[in-house]
């Protein structure tokens, strides 16, 4: 496996009930709105939600540009997890969230993405077959510790094969990622070379390079960071 270098995570750089409120997005007062998902999000959003619509995201693209020292790794063993970053455009799913829960899933949204800051949540515009809706999206903040954008691709493989954290294994984040894409009739091609990359390394590293439990269900507790 290649040799990654990474920040050290073993201080963890949590947000406070004070950081989070002021990065808090304002809701639509009495009216439903959109959330923008292009990860686990897209198959285990969590919350709930009235209309699901297959949507482009516009000038960012789907990434696995974030460390993971906690879901998908650990501090001393990080795995990586996706992320919206600069350039391209994105196609995921936005799901309508009645305005009567409104308040309760923006908790709920920010206690999973927004743990350590390493988003910044904002609104955009997301554009739909049956037009373009508003929708809150997280977009990586390429200046915190986490952003892991600069790696080249054999390393991003690596990261990807060794973690495994609270929530499994870095490589079965990837599975699900490519398998529920391809269901939808998203195929992201990025991600499906990274799958194939990152199969044949396991292969060719025997029974002590698996880090995945193999390409069953999808695990319903995926989360983004």
């Amino acid at each position: 496996m290649t040799e990654s270098r990474w920040p050290d995570f073993d201080d963890p750089d949590n947000l406070t009930p004070e950081e989070l409120a002021a990065r808090r997005l304002d809701l639509p007062d009495g009216q439903d709105f959109w959330v923008f998902g292009y990860g686990s999000l897209m198959w285990h959003p969590g919350f709930p939600h009235v209309e699901v619509r297959i949507a482009r995201l516009n000038g960012f693209h789907r990434s696995f540009c974030v460390f993971s020292h906690r879901y998908r790794g650990t501090p001393q063993v990080p795995g990586l997890v996706l992320g919206l970053d600069r350039g391209g455009s994105c196609r995921g799913l936005v799901f309508r969230v009645p305005a009567g829960e409104g308040e309760e899933v923006l908790d709920y949204l920010y206690a999973r993405e927004m743990i350590t800051g390493v988003y910044h949540p904002s609104w955009r515009a997301a554009k739909t077959d049956q037009g373009s809706v508003s929708a809150i999206t997280f977009v990586v903040d390429r200046a915190h510790r986490q952003y892991a954008g600069g790696l080249g691709h054999d390393e991003m493989v690596g990261l990807i094969l060794q973690g495994h954290g609270a929530r499994g294994p870095c490589m079965e984040y990837l599975e699900n990622t490519v398998h529920h894409l391809r269901a939808l009739g998203l195929r992201d091609r990025a991600l499906e070379r990274l799958l194939k990359e990152a199969k044949a390394r396991r292969a060719a590293s025997g029974p002590s390079g698996s880090g995945s439990s193999g390409s069953g269900p999808a695990d319903q507790g995926l989360v983004t960071s």
